[in-house]
C-alpha cells in the first residue's frame, strides 16, 4: 500500500496480526475496528473530529480491539507526492489529504486518488467494523467503496448535524433572516437557494440516499436528530442514540486561598457580587453570539446590575462583516463584556470554574455540543436557548434553564432573575446531572458493534 509514513515510525513492527501490542495471546482475534473523521484533531478541533480520535484511543487501548483511525486533511499541501493517504502521527494513525475537489452540495468526492488508496488500506486492516463520524470530505461514495472491497464488514456512521437533509451547512436554519426551519422539502431548499433548481435538490436528495443504503447503523448523540433522520426516511430500528465521548477532566492544582489585604469598604459586604457568565467555544451567528451580545447590551442600560460576560473563543475564521461587528460591539460593550480569546481544551475545566453559569445561545437546533458536556462535569448549570438538542441535553430546571432561542431580552429577564435570587445556580449545581463516563460510552460502542458483527455471521 502506498501510504507515506512520518521517519519517527519507520521500522515499527506493529505486530498488528499477533497482538503483541497488547499482551494478547496470538490464536486471539480480537474486534477489528477503524474509525474515520471529517477531520483530526491534530488539524482541526471540531466536536466531531475529537470525539472520533478519543473512541480511537479508548478503544485501542483494549485488549480485546484492533484499531486504527483515518482522520482527515483539506489543507491545500496536506498530501505529499501525489499520495492521498499518509502517516504523519503514529503507527495506527491515518490522514486522507484531500485535492479540494469536494462538491459540498451532493456530498460527493471526485479525487481520484482516494478508491484505490483506500481500497489498499482496508484490505491491509480488514476491519470488521468501519465506523465513520461523518461522510463529508470522505464523500458518501466512501460508503459504496467500503461495502465493495469488504463486503462483510458493518458500515456505522454518525451523524452530526443535518448535512443530509440540509444545504444550509446542515443546520437547518432559513438563509434568510436565520430563521428555523422546521421540515426539509425540495420547495423549501429552493427558496433559501432559489439559484439551485427544485430538480437538482431532487438529484441531490436521492444521490445521498443511494449511498446511505450501504450503512448498516446510524447513530445519533442525541435524541432529537435521530428523530430528525427518522422524518427524513431513515428507518428507526437503523438508528441508536449513543452519545460522544468527551476527554476526561483535566486535574486542577490546588489554588492557596490568599486573604484580601484591605477590609471592603463600609457597606460594599451588602453589595452583591458580579454574576459571572461564560460563553465558550466557536464565536459565530450560528452559535448565538448574536444574543449575547444583544442581552449585554439590554443589561448595560442598567449600571446598578452587576453581570459580567466572559468570551471564550476565537472569531478569526468567521466573515469579515461579522469579525468587524463583533469588535465593534466589545468596543460599545466595556463594561460589561470581556473576551478572552481562544484557550486550549486543557484549560477549559479551569475557565469553566471560574464562572458560575455556562451560556449556550445558538440559534439553530443543535446536537449535542460538548460544551454542554463540558460544563455539567464542571458542575456549572447550563443557560440555553429552548430547542433541539440543547433542550434535551439540559433539562429545565434541574441541569440549568431555558431561555426562548434567539432573543437576548428573554435571556436577559433570566439573568436578572438569577442575579436577584443567588440561590437559583446553586440549588442547579445539586440537581444537575453528570455527563456520561467514557467507559461506558465505550461499552455502548462495544455492544453495538458486537451486535452488528454477530448479525453479519448469522446472515452469511
Amino acid at each position: 500500500m502506498n501510504v507515506i509514513r512520518s521517519a519517527q515510525f519507520d521500522g515499527l513492527d506493529e505486530q498488528r496480526d499477533s497482538g503483541q501490542r497488547h499482551g494478547r495471546s496470538p490464536d486471539h482475534r480480537p474486534l477489528r475496528v477503524l474509525v474515520c473523521s471529517h477531520s483530526h484533531p491534530r488539524i482541526t478541533r471540531g466536536g466531531a473530529e475529537i470525539a472520533a480520535h478519543r473512541l480511537f484511543t479508548d478503544l485501542d487501548a483494549r485488549t480485546d480491539v484492533d484499531a486504527w483511525f483515518l482522520g482527515c486533511s483539506t489543507r491545500p499541501s496536506g498530501g505529499r507526492d501525489g499520495v492521498a493517504l499518509t502517516q504523519p502521527y503514529a503507527d495506527r494513525d491515518y490522514v486522507y489529504s484531500s485535492d479540494g475537489q469536494f462538491d459540498w452540495f451532493r456530498m460527493a468526492n471526485g479525487d481520484p486518488r482516494l478508491p484505490g488508496e483506500l481500497e489498499a488500506l482496508l484490505l491491509e486492516l480488514a476491519p470488521d467494523i468501519v465506523h465513520l463520524h461523518h461522510y463529508s470530505v470522505f464523500g458518501v461514495e466512501v460508503l459504496w467503496t467500503i461495502r465493495r472491497v469488504l463486503p462483510q464488514a458493518r458500515v456505522i456512521v454518525t451523524l452530526h448535524e443535518y448535512l443530509a437533509i440540509c444545504n444550509h451547512f446542515g443546520q437547518m436554519v432559513k438563509t434568510e433572516h436565520y430563521s428555523l426551519c422546521d421540515e426539509a422539502s425540495l420547495e423549501n431548499c429552493h427558496q433559501c437557494f432559489p439559484n439551485i433548481s427544485v430538480s437538482d435538490f431532487f438529484i441531490r436528495d436521492r444521490y445521498i440516499r443511494l449511498f446511505f443504503q450501504y450503512v448498516d447503523h446510524f447513530i445519533s448523540p442525541s435524541q432529537f436528530l435521530l428523530e430528525r433522520y427518522v422524518a427524513w426516511g431513515i428507518d428507526r430500528d437503523r438508528m441508536s442514540v449513543i452519545e460522544n465521548i468527551i476527554a476526561p477532566a483535566s486535574p486542577l492544582p490546588e489554588v492557596p486561598v490568599i486573604e484580601p489585604v484591605t477590609a471592603r469598604p463600609p457597606g460594599a459586604e451588602d453589595e452583591p457580587t458580579p454574576l459571572r457568565i461564560g460563553f465558550f467555544g466557536q464565536i459565530s451567528r450560528l452559535k448565538g453570539i448574536g444574543v449575547l451580545m444583544e442581552c449585554a447590551a439590554i443589561i448595560s442600560k442598567t449600571p446598578d446590575v452587576k453581570i459580567a460576560f466572559e468570551i471564550h473563543g476565537d472569531y478569526k475564521g468567521q466573515p469579515k462583516e461579522l469579525q468587524a461587528e463583533f469588535e465593534q460591539q466589545l468596543a460599545t460593550l466595556t463594561s460589561n463584556v470581556t473576551f478572552r480569546g481562544a484557550y486550549r481544551q486543557e484549560q477549559v475545566d479551569r475557565l469553566m470554574r471560574s464562572v458560575d453559569a455556562v451560556l449556550v445561545p445558538s440559534i439553530w437546533w443543535e446536537n449535542s455540543p460538548v460544551v454542554i458536556q463540558e460544563a455539567l462535569r464542571n458542575q456549572r448549570p447550563v443557560l440555553c436557548s429552548d430547542i433541539g438538542g440543547m433542550a434535551e441535553k439540559v433539562r429545565n430546571g434541574v441541569d440549568g434553564l431555558h431561555f426562548s432561542v434567539g432573543s437576548g431580552l428573554d435571556l436577559s429577564y433570566l439573568l436578572l432573575r438569577l442575579y436577584e435570587d443567588r440561590s437559583l445556580l446553586p440549588a442547579l449545581r445539586k440537581t444537575l446531572r453528570r455527563p456520561p463516563e467514557g467507559a461506558a460510552i465505550v461499552e455502548s460502542h462495544m455492544a453495538l458493534y458486537e451486535q452488528m458483527r454477530a448479525a453479519r455471521i448469522d446472515a452469511a
